[in-house]
């Protein structure tokens, strides 16, 4: 039984002290892969030293947050592009808009988004999608962008079940289902029942949002079996099948091999 992690911020410093450790637990619980996605340019050093550290599992993703996005968010972009030219990354990521923190840069957030999602049809390449308080205005524009080569994962999704339904009209994007549906009242178990897990890949995006009963602690990859379980005891299935459709998924979309 294996499983991907398809988004973790392992090269974090809240794994400084324990990373080779935490990477043993993960590979003891099954998680054949970890999909790492950047932040901005502060955070690349220490991704590529992860990725270099465990090659062939550890994989990364180039892009901008959008919470990084501020008033010098082209030279960050220009950063990105430069990356994507001199080695190999696996996606665009995490490209988004961030409307529950800080919306002053909600204009550029907009303009550094759909500057990732062209890149990514470019390159041929996924995206993964942070749209934390933002389903309508992601939605809007990835609607004047989509076209057969615009493919990703809505990351940590969130939204309600009229959003997944938009997603799904894609028939190019995933979504991204981690810790909050383990939540009481995180709501996506509510709606888990609707979906189709052949649109779903498992993801902790540690060191944050860990599933019960680790919520509020540091996150990490091996946890990702307790979400696994919760999607299976959700849609009624074993929770062997859950790993096996969602390994599928994941390594399709970020054109992994096993």
């Amino acid at each position: 039984m294996f499983f991907v992690d398809t988004h973790t911020h392992m090269y974090s410093g809240e794994f400084n002290h324990d990373r080779f450790e935490s990477i043993d637990r993960a590979r003891e619980a099954g998680i054949k892969y970890m999909v790492m996605p950047n932040i901005d340019s502060t955070s690349i050093e220490q991704m590529l030293a992860v990725a270099n550290e465990f090659p062939g599992y550890c994989f990364p993703l180039m892009g901008l947050h959008p919470t990084s996005v501020n008033s010098s968010f082209e030279k960050e972009l220009a950063t990105v592009e430069r990356e994507f030219s001199e080695r190999k990354y696996y996606g665009v990521g995490e490209i988004g808009i961030d409307l529950y923190w800080d919306k002053t840069y909600f204009e550029e957030q907009k303009v550094a988004f759909r500057h990732q999602l062209k890149l990514a049809k470019k390159l041929n390449l996924p995206v993964v999608i942070h749209s934390r308080n933002s389903f309508d205005e992601i939605l809007e524009i990835v609607d004047s962008e989509i076209d057969t080569s615009l493919r990703g994962v809505f990351h940590s999704y969130s939204g309600s079940i009229q959003h997944y339904k938009r997603i799904v009209e894609y028939k190019t994007f995933m979504v991204g289902i981690g810790g909050v549906v383990t939540f009481k009242n995180g709501g996506i178990d509510k709606i888990l029942g609707e979906m189709d897990i052949n649109r779903i890949v498992l993801e902790t995006d540690s060191p944050y949002l860990a599933p019960v009963p680790f919520r509020g602690k540091r996150n990490e990859s091996a946890y990702i079996t307790f979400i696994a379980q919760k999607i299976a005891i959700v849609l009624n299935i074993p929770v062997e099948e859950v790993a096996s459709i969602t390994t599928r998924n994941a390594l399709s979309l970020f054109d992994l091999t096993i």
